[in-house]
């Protein structure tokens, strides 16, 4: 997984930078299964606002879809973890929401199969 990070009016540590990144390439367990070649790729956006918090944005870039989370707390790791939650809910129901749209087209087609009342089993 590519990932990107924009820092603005922030130094991170490489304490923080890696536990972003340890969350961000964890979101990747859903993409296992994308053909080869397929590549997620991942924007963090880290910034301090004026009145003390740390506002964190993160954007995966799938090849048939956008996830986008973003949260403001007092640390980056509150931030960081409730971004990742608001990503996983997302990206499971794309694929709740998929595995019933498959489901329901094999129902579909099942109903307008028709028997012939002569054929043997």
């Amino acid at each position: 997984m590519n990932i990107r990070f924009l820092f603005k009016e922030v130094k991170i540590d490489d304490r923080t930078k890696d536990y972003v990144t340890e969350k961000v390439e964890k979101l990747g367990k859903f993409f296992r299964s994308l053909k080869e070649g397929a590549e997620v790729s991942a924007e963090v956006e880290i910034d301090l606002n004026k009145k003390g918090k740390f506002r964190v944005e993160v954007m995966l870039f799938t090849p048939y879809e956008k996830y986008r989370g973003e949260d403001t707390t007092e640390s980056i790791e509150g931030s960081i973890d409730s971004v990742y939650e608001e990503l996983e809910q997302q990206i499971m129901k794309d694929k709740d929401k998929i595995i019933t749209m498959t489901r329901r087209g094999g129902r579909s087609i099942k109903k307008k199969m028709v028997v012939d009342e002569e054929a043997r089993f």
